[in-house]
């Protein structure tokens, strides 16, 4: 079968990649053409019609600043899948881009799949009537998800686990906490990862506060998450602070040497609880961006461990809140203050089950298969 597969960002790339290799594993005569990244282009052993960072804006001033190469993509996208007739297209995520793309995929008679939802539980609810319109089987990564669509919209989607559970299983570590200093020439200090977002914006508008109290921090090396799609010089525009490192592609690595991080709200979050690392969640934003979401947003958290846990297990610093003495206060408490660390460390343990099981992927796969041939 010919699988035609939209991911957008480095999230979408790594979940995109993993259900490739199982689709391959239930169809040896799978085909696929892709919008997505390196990791979804090596799954399927063929080139990328265009890679994610290509396409892939978020916030509503990125948006606007490129919105006619926005529609252009679009109807790119919309030419190539009439002229390649694929057998089923499978939409990772990336609502914005994708719900745009289903229509016209289910105009053609082309089966659909959605795998991950878009966050409609939680605003832009007015997309589910597309989504019922338009995506024939929606695959959901958390139970609440589905319990949402079913009982509020009467729109049945299949549970198949968190990916990330997927992804995290497969990392080995490649060091000792010693021999990753040594390689990546950091001192012998307790570590502070720093994951400032995969996004240009959101490194702009976070790192700078998320680095202002490290100097404080004398016996911790604060280290960044670095993401080889951006150079060194790109982060050091925006590194003040003298015990500040880069380490580029080995987040998991980072995240299992550190002693507490500070992480930009996203799925980043998520892994972070998973990977049992406490951590301050942090974000900023434009102010025109912050307080149009809040007219929309109907959360009560926005860091993802607390979404799912339906209360505040770790911090959350948003905006205005995201001051240098609240991150200060923020990172004392998850650092030295032991009660606090191991009700977190307890409440990840908690989080663990809530996510299901691993093989979301290979779920998703069988299923696509199941429902392909009925």
């Amino acid at each position: 079968m010919k699988y035609y597969i939209i991911a957008g960002e480095a999230s979408g790339d790594l979940h995109g990649s993993n259900l490739i290799t199982e689709l391959k594993k239930c169809d040896s005569q799978a085909e696929f053409r892709i919008w997505g990244g390196d990791l979804m282009a090596q799954a399927a052993g063929c080139d990328l019609v265009k890679h994610y960072r290509t396409y892939d804006y978020m916030g509503i001033m990125e948006v606007v600043k490129h919105a006619r190469l926005i529609l252009n993509n679009i109807a790119f996208c919309k030419n190539d899948i009439a002229a390649h007739k694929p057998d089923a297209i499978v939409f990772v995520d990336f609502p914005g881009f994708n719900l745009k793309i289903a229509p016209f995929a289910k105009q053609l008679g082309i089966p659909t799949f959605f795998y991950i939802s878009p966050t409609v539980w939680a605003w832009k609810e007015n997309r589910v009537k597309k989504i019922k319109a338009t995506i024939d089987h929606m695959f959901v990564e958390l139970p609440f998800v589905k319990k949402f669509y079913e009982t509020r919209h009467n729109y049945y989607v299949d549970f198949v686990g968190h990916p990330l559970l997927d992804s995290i299983a497969q990392f080995k570590e490649q060091h000792t906490l010693e021999s990753f200093k040594a390689a990546n020439n950091l001192p012998d200090k307790k570590l502070i990862a720093v994951l400032p977002g995969s996004r240009e914006y959101e490194i702009r508008e976070n790192l700078k506060t998320m680095q202002s109290i490290s100097e404080k921090y004398t016996d911790c090396q604060f280290v960044v998450a670095g993401m080889s799609r951006f150079p060194l010089d790109f982060y050091q525009k925006y590194i003040t602070a003298s015990n500040l490192s880069v380490v580029f592609d080995q987040t998991y690595e980072l995240l299992k040497k550190s002693d507490a991080a500070i992480v930009v709200s996203g799925s980043a979050t998520l892994e972070t609880a998973i990977l049992n690392v406490p951590e301050i969640i942090v974000y900023q934003t434009s102010p025109i961006t912050f307080y149009l979401g809040k007219l929309f947003v109907k959360l009560q958290f926005l860091g993802l461990p607390n979404l799912i846990m339906e209360h505040q297990i770790v911090p959350e610093l948003l905006q205005s809140d995201m001051t240098p003495q609240k991150l200060s206060e923020a990172l004392d408490s998850i650092l030295y203050d032991e009660t606090f660390r191991n009700n977190i460390l307890e409440s990840y343990a908690q989080l663990w089950n809530k996510l299901g099981n691993e093989g979301a992927a290979r779920r998703v796969a069988e299923l696509m298969q199941k429902y392909l041939h009925a």
